[in-house]
């Protein structure tokens, strides 16, 4: 049998970690940080978040589409979805708390002259809004900031250590350009502290499941 959601977009649809019950999808694939670019062509035609409750069929969309506003991926932690909207006409970056049929709350304000939207997301393993370029920033709700590893992706924070996954190639073949026979592709977890400094690192990829448990597998 294949069912039907109570209203039809045609648009991909993902399952939002940590919980089995919801899955989003996002009218546009621009990303925060291209609001910048969409500036100089006359503004962004604006995008929107949608919720599918995949045991009702039941469809949600906190927001109505609205010029020069972007909405981020959701999260979910501490019983409800969190995710970013940023707001070039206010200058603003918003974080919500949402629960289907409830009025999206503001938890937090950020002005975009202080955080760079370059890779700004949320991660767990309670809500902290991140970004990565060259430095690990991550501006709320604790200032963290760090150099770090180009090969590295901040997964979450915990007990204020930062869980990194690193991807690692051995056995490139530089002069052939290819893969030797003793390649391997892999990734590690890799754990620093508030101020970037390794505390441990092992092989092994930062995975969460359906009920919100973290494992490295």
């Amino acid at each position: 049998m294949i069912r039907r959601a109570a209203s039809i977009h045609g648009l991909y649809a993902e399952m939002i970690p940590g919980q089995k019950r919801y899955a989003y999808a996002v009218t546009d694939t621009s990303d925060l940080y291209d609001l910048a670019e969409w500036r100089e062509h006359g503004g962004y035609q604006g995008s929107v978040l949608i919720f599918y409750d995949l045991q009702t069929g039941a469809v949600y969309q906190p927001f109505e589409k609205k010029r020069n506003v972007i909405c981020g991926r959701p999260v979910f932690a501490d019983g409800a979805f969190f995710f970013l909207r940023a707001d070039d006409d206010a200058q603003t970056v918003t974080l919500y708390r949402y629960l289907p049929e409830k009025e999206p709350e503001a938890i937090a304000i950020l002005p975009m002259t202080e955080v760079d939207l370059y890779n700004l997301r949320l991660i767990g393993d309670h809500v902290n809004i991140v970004s990565e370029n060259s430095r690990f920033e991550c501006y709320w709700p604790k200032r963290i900031s760090f150099e770090k590893d180009s090969h590295e992706t901040a997964a979450l924070i915990r007990e204020d250590k930062v869980y990194l996954e690193a991807w690692v190639e051995e056995g490139w073949d530089e002069e052939r350009h290819c893969a030797s026979e003793d390649y391997r592709y892999y990734h590690k977890t890799v754990v620093r502290d508030a101020d970037g400094t390794l505390l441990k690192e092992e092989t092994g990829v930062l995975f969460q499941t359906p009920d919100d448990v973290w494992w490295i597998l």
